[in-house]
Parts: structure tokens; C-alpha cells; sequence
């Protein structure tokens, strides 16, 4: 990466950061107000009045400031130019809508700047917990302007894991009692932070997740020392025609192979 690059993106991350901000205050604008909800994905996912008002902020402003860059938003129809684009925003207004629905604080505006399948700049917002999370490519990662971590937490002690407790059971005995299970956390971008900043040692990702609920999150996972990788130990690429994902382990690096071997056995073995 040269320092022209490093420039760019910094100057991008200051972009979509502003960006988190704005789009986090108009859907603050519609939280506890029981706005209008449609069902996509055969029913199976909800979609607010909220999270299309976020996204036509995060577009009027990110679109108008790069409009060489390509698109990818969980709420905007998707256009194949996109995979043209070496650059491109991808986006997730609100990452966490069933919380944002029932009036909890566990939801983030999501927004990466992607440069050939890899994150370089993202941001997480989570506007009623004021929270923000950001990281460029190369550098740490802050939480509310304070450098993070991934846990230190020694091996010999159990670590916290956001897991499902039936994918819990498949782990071989000694694995499972180094595992102490968290509550659910909604917003799998916060999840991912969450390890990031700390709070948690790991979590597991299921497959079918997309890369409007990752991009960011993986940055900001990487420049705080942890890492999201796939049961081979791949990071994931960003950008492909097929936008979502298999299963996914994120770990602090100490934590990560007991969690690729424990999801990796078949279930109910």
C-alpha cells in the first residue's frame, strides 16, 4: 500500500464516517415509532420504512462524493456494474432491524469502502448506544477514538463466545468447558465488534450471510488483532457476483483454532 493509498482511505474513512452519523440520526428519527415494515426473502426478513430512509442518506452523500465508486446496499436494488468497479461502498443501513423493530439498542449503520474483494476503510455506528467504530487498512482500530483490542483472555481460562447453543453441543467435551455462551447479540456487524473491542473472545457466523453484514466489521475485527475467516482458515472476498457467505468463525487469534475445530466437526457428532 503506498502513502497515496493510505491518504485515499483515509480520507474515505473520514467520508463514511460523517456519513454513519447522518444516516444514524434520520433512523434515530423512526426508532420507538413503530414505522411501516415489509417482509422480503419469502418473509423471512423485515425491512422498515427506516432502513430505506438510512440508505437514501448514505447514498445521497456517498454517491454525490464518489460517483466513480461502485455500489452494494442490503436496500438497493443490485446492479451487476458493480463488479466492474475495483472500488466500491458497500453498505448496511441498519445491520440489526429485528432489534432496531423491537426497541433495543443493539443495531449499527454499516458502511465499508472495498478495493479489490478486501475492506479498507469501514465504520460502525450504533446511534443509541453512541458508539462508533473505525479502522483503515493498515492502521488500529478506535472505538470512539480509543485505539481496541481483541481479549488476552489466557487459554486456560474459558472464553466468551456468541455461539447457538445447538452448534455448542457438537464440540468435543474439552473444547466445550473453555467455552462460556453469551446472550444473542441481533446485530452480527456489532457482534463483530464486539470481539474486536474485547467483550468477547469469538463468535460463530452461519452461512448466508452477506457482505453488507461483514465488510466493515472484518476491517475493523483486523485492525484490532483478531481475525474472520472461513472453516479453512480463508478470509472472506467482498465484491463477487454471489454477495453471500458460508460459515465464518471471528476470533482473537489465541481462540481461533479451538473455534474452526469445534464448528468444523459434523454436526451431531
Amino acid at each position: 500500500m503506498t502513502d497515496v493509498d493510505t491518504a485515499l482511505w483515509r480520507s474515505d474513512l473520514e467520508l463514511i464516517a460523517d456519513a454513519a452519523r447522518k444516516a444514524g440520526k434520520v433512523a434515530l428519527g423512526y426508532f420507538n415509532q413503530s414505522p411501516e415494515v415489509w417482509w422480503k426473502n419469502e418473509g423471512r426478513s423485515p425491512v422498515s420504512a427506516a432502513d430505506f430512509a438510512a440508505n437514501r442518506k448514505l447514498e445521497s452523500i456517498l454517491r454525490a462524493a464518489r460517483p466513480d465508486y461502485g455500489w452494494l446496499s442490503e436496500e438497493t436494488d443490485d446492479d451487476a456494474a458493480r463488479l466492474s468497479r475495483e472500488t466500491l461502498f458497500i453498505i448496511d443501513p441498519i445491520d440489526g432491524t429485528r432489534a432496531f423493530l423491537a426497541g433495543q439498542d443493539l443495531w449499527c449503520v454499516s458502511v465499508a469502502v472495498v478495493r479489490r474483494g478486501r475492506p479498507v476503510a469501514g465504520v460502525l455506528y450504533a446511534p443509541v448506544l453512541e458508539e462508533l467504530y473505525e479502522a483503515v487498512e493498515g492502521g488500529v482500530a478506535f472505538k470512539n477514538g480509543r485505539p481496541i483490542v481483541v481479549s488476552t483472555t489466557a487459554l486456560d481460562t474459558p472464553g466468551r463466545f456468541a455461539i447457538a447453543e445447538d452448534v455448542l453441543k457438537a464440540f468435543p467435551d474439552a473444547l466445550k468447558n473453555r467455552i462460556e455462551r453469551v446472550r444473542h447479540v441481533p446485530s452480527l456487524a456489532y457482534r463483530i465488534a464486539m470481539v474486536a473491542d474485547g467483550r468477547i473472545d469469538g463468535t460463530f457466523v452461519k452461512h448466508n450471510s452477506h457482505d453488507w453484514d461483514l465488510a466493515a466489521a472484518d476491517l475493523i475485527l483486523e485492525c484490532a488483532g483478531g481475525q474472520l475467516v472461513d472453516l479453512q482458515g480463508n478470509a472472506p472476498l467482498y465484491n463477487r457476483e454471489q454477495v453471500s457467505h458460508g460459515e465464518l468463525c471471528a476470533a482473537a487469534p489465541a481462540r481461533l483454532a479451538d473455534l474452526i475445530t469445534g464448528i468444523g466437526r459434523p454436526r451431531g457428532s
